[in-house]
């Protein structure tokens, strides 16, 4: 069995896929770029702005069925620089201060929206 995760506080799936599904005791969160749910823009700014609002959808998304960032186990980062690591990962370690989740980061051509950055998540829940 799996259930949808639908919230309006992260941005509307663009495409045919779903914020998040919840199987058994895990969550898959889809891959979130930085999209601010209110007017389905973007967020301006670099790298820093967008890895920001990236993991903000994702907490909003874990919110909507009663997780949050602690629960995540896993994640994966795509950059269209690899040259931008540092700072993308200056501010995700500002989210995952202790016990961080698994985690993957790769380049990639581009990204919806010229996004610079998108990640994806799973987490457990008890």
């Amino acid at each position: 069995m799996k259930k949808i995760i639908s919230t309006e506080n992260a941005p509307k799936a663009i495409g045919p896929y779903s914020q998040g599904i919840v199987t058994g005791n895990m969550i898959f969160v889809s891959g979130q770029i930085a999209i601010n749910p209110t007017d389905n823009e973007m967020s301006k700014g670099g790298i820093e702005e967008e890895t920001k609002k990236v993991i903000e959808n994702i907490k909003a998304i874990l919110n909507a069925h009663g997780a949050d960032l602690s629960n995540i186990v896993k994640t994966t980062v795509y950059l269209t620089d690899l040259n931008d690591f540092g700072k993308m990962n200056e501010i995700y370690a500002r989210y995952f201060k202790e016990n961080p989740p698994a985690r993957a980061t790769v380049e990639v051509k581009s990204l919806p929206k010229g996004a610079k950055v998108e990640i994806e998540a799973i987490a457990i829940i008890e």
